[in-house]
């Protein structure tokens, strides 16, 4: 492996660096279940590529959630193509065993995956006067080292893994603990005294429903709806393959519905799944409905006036989408990539996997993976051959 300095800006710079740089067909950033499930039919065509993740251990990005987080999908619904997912099919796995189960699939397919390597920056290198029109190359530095590749595919998450806390956070008075959803792992962790969750989507339920055992809690923000079956009933087991179907083939972008619920299932909260309404209330939480609306006097205020008294904070916001580290015009206003079913159309080469309602709602779910990512791979080999047949003879 060749390794450089990080190169200095303009485009003498990056051809310099491109010289020195791991020439790879495609680089794939993000080894979660999209990047795996990328590699995957990326192997079985035969083309070389590698996997970087900025975690130091496969399957990280999964080990870091609450520690009680299991999936909202049946076991049977959350395999990866080529390996079942090693448990009972109606039971829903806990987040360490996704984690292991990613790191296994990267095992037993021999995938090329680099921990430890976080990407800095992804810009297009400069065409020579000799390339042909479709000779499009990308630069994908990580420090030290960097690689040049004709395609690279964006696998860093769903919503995205930068938190979206308010501004106002910081005016709160500093003997607050203030912990996101990203940060929390069990009730040990937080103070004595009131507990304010705010954000009522799945995540903000489940924790407020789990710190009530120990806290004094208060669950704020707008009802984003629920399943009205219990997850793990067993009429859901009935209901779950309809769900799936629906999910995969009513809610899709090849519908008018599912077109027009794109843009709420990513900008807006999903329905809470696992604790329901009368979960939380048999808990003891107290649900407001009205959103923290900022900070008087170093205290949270609810809707217009409600002053909160809590001694911990969780922030159940969500997260937002950071590709400032792609140097490419791609990113659209509301901060979401430019393509389409993962494709981006200005910018040859250029690929997105495992986004949100990528192709339908069931693309957030770790089993929506595997048919995103192949219809990545699918465009990319067309355009491969595409590009080959341009070349001189």
């Amino acid at each position: 492996m060749t390794t450089t300095p990080l190169p200095s800006t303009g485009a003498a710079a990056q051809t310099d660096t491109a010289h020195t740089a791991d020439t790879v067909d495609t680089v794939i950033i993000g080894a979660g279940q999209a990047g795996l499930a990328t590699g995957y039919h990326l192997a079985r065509h035969g083309r070389r590529f590698v996997i970087l993740d900025a975690n130091p251990r496969l399957g990280d990005n999964w080990r870091c959630h609450w520690d009680s987080l299991r999936l909202y999908s049946p076991a049977g619904r959350d395999s990866l193509p080529g390996l079942k997912f090693p448990a009972e099919p109606d039971s829903f796995p806990g987040k360490d065993q996704v984690a292991n189960y990613l790191e296994t699939y990267a095992e037993t397919f021999g995938l090329p995956v680099r921990t430890s390597t976080r990407v800095h920056r992804v810009t297009a290198l400069p065409k020579t006067t000799s390339s042909m029109p479709s000779d499009d190359r990308y630069l994908v530095n990580c420090g030290a080292v960097q690689f040049v590749a004709h395609n690279v595919v964006v696998a860093t998450g769903t919503f995205g893994r930068a938190p979206a806390v308010p501004d106002f956070g910081h005016e709160l008075d500093p003997s607050i603990l203030q912990l996101h959803s990203s940060e929390y792992r069990n009730p040990g962790q937080l103070q004595d005294g009131p507990v304010l969750v705010v954000g009522a989507s799945h995540s903000g339920c489940d924790i407020a429903f789990e710190v009530a055992s120990t806290h004094r809690t208060i669950l704020c923000g707008r009802d984003t709806g629920q399943i009205p079956v219990p997850l793990e009933s067993r009429r859901m087991r009935v209901l779950f393959p309809i769900l799936w179907f629906v999910w995969g083939h009513v809610m899709s972008l090849r519908t008018p519905l599912g077109r027009k619920l794109r843009n709420h299932g990513r900008l807006h909260g999903a329905p809470a799944l696992r604790v329901k309404r009368t979960d939380l209330t048999a808990a003891g939480v107290e649900r407001v409905t009205d959103r923290m609306t900022g900070v008087r006097g170093g205290r949270a205020v609810l809707g217009d006036d409600r002053l909160v008294d809590a001694t911990n904070i969780v922030w159940c916001t969500g997260f937002h989408q950071d590709y400032s580290w792609i140097d490419l015009p791609v990113i659209g206003e509301d901060g979401w990539p430019l393509e389409q079913r993962g494709v981006v159309p200005d910018a040859p080469g250029l690929y997105f996997t495992g986004l949100a309602f990528q192709s339908s709602f069931r693309s957030m779910f770790v089993g929506g993976a595997g048919a995103d990512a192949q219809f990545v791979v699918q465009h990319l080999m067309t355009h491969q051959a595409e590009r080959v047949a341009m070349l001189p003879a």
